[in-house]
């Protein structure tokens, strides 16, 4: 086999778990949770229960720009090997996680935050690795069979994590453990660096108010999801002011510095490479659409539509990861496909193309019930992964196609970061949006639905804890049932009362975030036409030996 299909092999595997990960942990949260012995609906467990979704995103953002940076000093190949092992011992040590209750909770959420050490140093590592290898005449077809593998993984997650949850959620991180372990033998025995490390200093202050301001303004966002005082969310909490405020003034800080050091860590001036600036604010408006419509698909799915049709919660999950498989066929048919068209023809029709598709999907989710056919939803789906798929390779191959070679480390760090930060971000937003829009008439829905049977309670229920429960397969209004009479009582203790109480307040919170999200991709869609698009055919394989003969005389 040769040498760059061996890269493409080994660094898909490593995407496609990285991916699966995230997901298998999201399905398999009900079985933990009951294992361990905690109530997500408790006050404070919606902290813990944000923290173990959000926190692996947390760390990635934070330190992919410092790990592309260290991997073009000391090489991308040993770093990308070292991401495979931390990512293998910290999956082995979360399938051993004993004890009960919040401290059993605090201990996985470390152990995930350590994971995401190992999930950073794979991400920003693999794109590097696979143009380094790669021809730029072909460097779209490879990035993009790399991320259909990576989103191919995000849905096998569903139903491997559904499947394996059902009998042990401990085998998901052993699952991971076997993996991270023949990755990392693997890619150690195969891999090796094609580009010779630089030798410069590490930007040590810049690395440091990167960190520092990043993982501010991801936990502020984070615990702006939490319930403050009698407010459904804490974006008033001082707290969460606090740190947006300290985190901004670091970031720009950090901005000021890399104006002025040798050697910076976030390279500044790459964004005067119209293809680089355009590529990745494309790709963070993309991130944020995908990753929180992604939650939200599974919201609607696993909490409303499947237990509405008759599907115990111990199966929704599996159902959920089965009915979004036509969304990751409509990526996996486009993204080869696009990058190979983009390879010869470029790339500024394709990228633009797909994310008005894109918004086409989503404008159309938008004008689904919550009760809708079933046809439909595959249909948009499928529209949806079509044209992110479409838009992702060719982005992702003129984002590493346009910056010099030594500077693939660095470049792929800040594409990595801008990514998992808009993705988290996005998830945060896509909450806060939903929760807003259903505080309006959450309340005043269930007191009427209840009042249907003769019940009337003034209901207090937070609408983040109602569309956590719905997620989770909870019913906070069970413990109303006890009493109540039980001819009363067996209508209030169903699945079907408690989400169709909330559906309608869940439903028009979620059309509006749609509506915002289709906005942006078109006018990202509308930007992405102003990029240069070199990288065609001939075009790339001239750049590319006019770096090499540039290289040549220092070398």
């Amino acid at each position: 086999m040769k040498s760059e299909w061996i890269a493409l092999s080994n660094t898909s595997i490593a995407i496609f778990i990285a991916f699966a990960n995230y997901n298998m942990i999201i399905i398999a949260l009900p079985q933990i949770f009951n294992s361990l012995r905690f109530n997500p609906t408790a006050p404070d467990a919606l902290g813990y229960l944000i923290w173990l979704i959000l926190g692996y995103m947390v760390v990635t953002s934070s330190l992919v720009v410092t790990f592309g940076r260290i991997s073009d000093l000391k090489g991308r190949a040993k770093l990308y090997s070292l991401g495979f092992l931390i990512f293998a011992i910290s999956s082995g040590l979360l399938s051993t996680v004993n004890g009960y209750g919040d401290s059993a909770v605090l201990e996985m959420i470390i152990l995930r935050l350590f994971q995401g050490v190992g999930g950073g140093l794979l991400m920003v590592n693999s794109a590097a690795i696979l143009t380094d290898y790669f021809p730029k005449n072909e460097l779209g077809k490879a990035l993009g069979l790399n991320q259909v593998s990576g989103l191919v993984g995000g849905v096998a997650g569903l139903i491997i994590g559904g499947v394996l949850s059902v009998i042990n959620w401990r085998y998901i991180f052993l699952l991971d453990f076997v993996v991270g372990i023949i990755g990392t033998l693997w890619s150690f025995k195969s891999l090796r660096d094609v580009q010779k490390p630089i030798k410069q200093p590490l930007d040590i202050i810049g690395n440091i108010l990167f960190a520092l301001g990043i993982t501010l303004l991801l936990i502020s966002v984070t615990y702006g999801l939490l319930p403050y005082h009698n407010q459904q969310l804490g974006w008033g909490n001082p707290f969460v002011i606090t740190g947006l405020i300290i985190s901004f003034l670091t970031i720009g800080m950090f901005v000021f510095v890399e104006r002025k050091v040798k050697n910076p860590m976030f390279d500044l001036s790459l964004f005067k490479i119209r293809d680089f600036s355009v590529a990745n604010f494309t790709n963070f408006i993309a991130s944020m659409a995908r990753q929180g419509i992604l939650l939200m698909m599974l919201v609607l799915l696993q909490g409303i539509w499947l237990p509405l049709h008759g599907v115990p919660y111990s199966q929704t999950p599996f159902w959920a990861g089965l009915y979004l498989i036509p969304n990751t066929l409509g990526f996996a048919a486009l993204g080869p496909i696009s990058g190979i068209l983009s390879d010869r023809y470029g790339s500024k029709v394709l990228t633009s193309l797909g994310l008005f598709i894109s918004a086409l999907g989503f404008f159309l989710l938008s004008l689904l019930p919550y009760d809708f056919q079933l046809w439909q939803f595959f249909a948009i789906s499928f529209l949806m992964g079509a044209g992110m798929g479409l838009f992702s390779s060719p982005n992702m191959a003129d984002i590493m196609a346009s910056v010099p070679v030594q500077k693939r480390g660095a470049a792929s760090g800040m594409r990595a970061s801008l990514q998992n930060t808009a993705s988290a971000i996005s998830v945060a937003l896509y909450f806060s949006v939903v929760i807003t829009g259903m505080a309006a008439t959450l309340n005043s829905s269930i007191e009427s639905a209840l009042s249907s049977y003769g019940i009337h309670l003034n209901v207090n229920l937070p609408a983040a804890v109602a569309i956590f429960s719905a997620l989770l397969g909870y019913d906070p209004l069970s413990s109303l049932a006890s009493s109540l009479p039980t001819s009363v009582a067996s209508h209030i203790d169903t699945p079907a009362f408690f989400i169709t109480a909330i559906a309608p307040s869940f439903i028009s919170g979620f059309r509006l975030m749609l509506n915002i999200s289709a906005a942006l991709l078109v006018l990202s869609g509308i930007l992405s036409l102003v990029r240069k698009g070199v990288r065609v055919g001939e075009m790339g394989n001239r750049v590319e030996r006019t770096q090499k003969a540039e290289k040549a005389p220092a070398d």
